[in-house]
């Protein structure tokens, strides 16, 4: 067995580190306090500590129930490969996240209106309370499954405080020749804990699945009183009038559409997936018209609450669109390698399927270290530089690991597996922490709460997407080789032709989330009275740890590659949006508002960077 060297076998030596590296950099830029801080000495610094906690939290509890998943349908006993229970399957994978991505515009806007700080506040407050009522849960069952999706979003609505205004608040409090600096300490912290919510879903789970949300609690709590006493307001609100009607159509819109995207990748009928059905096609179409009229809405009313007007500032709008079109490369990813890891890799490398989920977290730490290397020294390069070329670079460099992981067997050598972990990890984190340095550098003050909940609005509905890209073509992919691939090997194991064949002929979606959970779907899709007739010898070989794995391998090869080729046209595309943004932008309040010179951003550059 092979044990990660980086981590010495210990998967909290992550957060270790994390919380060395982030405390570490504090220190030593304090000493640069008489730089031109904005408020008194201190602030910012508090400020910085207190948004990294949050993002922290947020982003790893985003992703700890992935790992979890298969400890907590044990739990409350519920079966998520039986037919109609993929639908806890799906929700308790994507409910935090579409939550996140309708709200984070909306409660952006009401820390512009109401104070950021007391919006962030409350994010902490809720996040807390409803990850307490998360490991209250008394019930089994599709109810139980019912409960943690019904929670589970609420626990969003508080990520979604947190994500809205934390960049605003860092925006607020660090002077312009820092804020790449503290911006790519906060965006390392909220990409990283996605990864390492992966591990830490991997080591409590199997101890009492409760514990993946009774982690957050104590955090919240002081996270909660450590903000109350230590933040404040820099900018004063605006307290214009509520866009209930952009709210409404904007939150129905995306609502609809990320269902669409959701029960596109399930099966339907006779069809592999589900875009043939009227259901998905209804959500799909109305989501769009909703969106549109929001569109149309938004011109009209007097406080809007998407601020249309600044698409044309030129560095705000290739941030955003590289932004959305990174989020919709990487995505997918992690489900991807998850898949892989655990449904194939570990396996075949002698790792029973109960220790798998623990195992992929551990093995995908090199990707947590590329981005807490590359987040805040690239952040902080911006500063001098701007964000164009690190920005841009960094998608380049996202497009070329993929290629290099297309070009990996899928039993490969662990430590080339790693060394791409690790340079994905540091394109990315070279693309993230300058682009959204870049975003929120260009915003006027009394707009950036609102700036920065569009941003984190269309990343996070990209990973959406992207989730529904990625499953789709990794469907496609098992649809074209997958059935004869388990035919011939069942048979050749001694099951009968009839069972082999409808087992050869269930929708792909099926064998896609067995092994996203880790687990050998062959002892459920026979069942037992089929294993019975078998020979010992061959019944052990269908349920043990390298059959299924082996008949899934060249199938998955040919859906990974399709979903990588995507990943790869999207960050290049994104690389060159990323381009368009112009040379380093600071948006002055002291400048016109409105002026095409303003807008067009590379003329009012050098001026605004020549005044900071």
């Amino acid at each position: 067995m092979v044990y990660p060297i980086a981590t010495g076998g210990r998967p909290f030596c992550s957060l270790t580190w994390t919380s060395i590296f982030l405390l570490a950099n504090v220190k030593v830029m304090l000493a640069e306090e008489a730089a031109g801080a904005t408020g008194e000495p201190g602030y910012k610094w508090a400020a910085l500590m207190i948004t990294t906690l949050g993002m922290l939290m947020a982003t790893v509890d985003a992703s700890i129930m992935l790992i979890a998943l298969p400890d907590i349908f044990r739990g409350i006993h519920l079966d998520p490969l039986q037919p109609g229970n993929s639908f806890y399957l799906l929700w308790m994978i994507l409910s935090f996240l579409v939550v996140t991505s309708v709200l984070v515009v909306s409660l952006g806007r009401l820390g512009d209106m109401y104070g950021r700080v007391r919006m962030y506040n409350l994010g902490f407050a809720l996040f807390t309370f409803f990850s307490l009522l998360l490991t209250i849960t008394w019930m089994n069952g599709r109810a139980a499954g019912l409960w943690l999706i019904i929670v589970r979003v609420f626990q969003g609505v508080g990520a979604a405080f947190l994500i809205a205004n934390s960049a605003a608040i860092l925006t607020d409090a660090f002077p312009d020749n820092q804020r790449g600096f503290a911006l790519g300490i906060n965006q390392a912290a909220g990409i990283s804990g996605t990864f390492i919510g992966l591990v830490l879903g991997g080591v409590l789970a199997p101890i009492n699945w409760r514990l993946i949300f009774l982690v957050s609690v104590p955090i919240g709590l002081f996270g909660t009183i450590w903000g109350y006493v230590q933040l404040r307001e820099v900018s004063h609100g605006d307290r214009a009038r509520v866009d209930w009607a952009g709210n409404i159509t904007f939150a129905l819109g995306l609502v609809l559409v990320m269902v669409a995207i959701t029960y596109g990748i399930q099966p339907y009928g006779r069809h592999t997936m589900g875009w043939a059905s009227p259901v998905v096609l209804v959500c799909l179409v109305s989501g769009v018209l909703l969106v549109a009229a929001f569109a149309v809405i938004e011109t009209r009313v007097a406080e809007p609450m998407f601020r249309l007007p600044l698409f044309r500032i030129r560095a705000f709008t290739g941030g955003v669109l590289a932004s959305f079109l990174a989020a919709v490369g990487r995505g997918g990813l992690m489900f991807m390698l998850i898949i892989w890891l655990q449904g194939i890799w570990l396996p075949l490398h002698g790792y029973d399927f109960v220790s798998t989920p623990l195992w992929a977290g551990i093995y995908m730490l090199p990707l947590t270290a590329g981005f807490l290397i590359a987040g805040p020294l690239s952040g902080s390069l911006t500063d001098h530089f701007g964000a164009r070329p690190f920005a841009t670079g960094g998608m380049v460099g996202s497009a070329l690991t993929f290629v290099l992981l297309e070009l990996l067997p899928i039993n490969f050598p662990y430590w080339v597996f790693g060394m791409l972990l690790l340079l994905m990890g540091l394109t990315m984190g070279a693309f993230g922490s300058p682009n959204r340095a870049g975003v929120m550098n260009s915003l006027p003050a009394e707009h950036r709460g609102a700036g920065s909940g569009m941003n984190s609005t269309f990343q996070n509905s990209a990973q959406v997407l992207s989730i529904g890209i990625f499953f789709s073509l990794m469907i496609v992919g098992l649809a074209s080789g997958l059935p004869a691939s388990l035919y011939h090997g069942l048979v050749a194991q001694g099951v009968p032709a009839a069972a082999a064949n409808r087992v050869a002929h269930l929708p792909p979606v099926s064998t896609l989330f067995a092994a996203f959970l880790g687990e050998n779907p062959m002892r459920h899709l026979l069942g037992p009275s089929v294993l019975a007739h078998l020979p010992p010898g061959h019944a052990a070989v269908v349920t043990g740890r390298s059959f299924f794995p082996s008949l899934i391998s060249g199938p998955f090869r040919q859906g990974l590659h399709a979903a990588f080729d995507s990943a790869i046209v999207a960050c290049l595309v994104a690389a060159a949006a990323s381009w368009t943004r112009g040379t380093r932008y600071v948006h002055s309040d002291e400048l016109p508002p409105a002026g095409p010179e303003v807008l067009a951003g590379p003329a009012v550059a050098l001026t605004a960077e020549r005044g900071s």
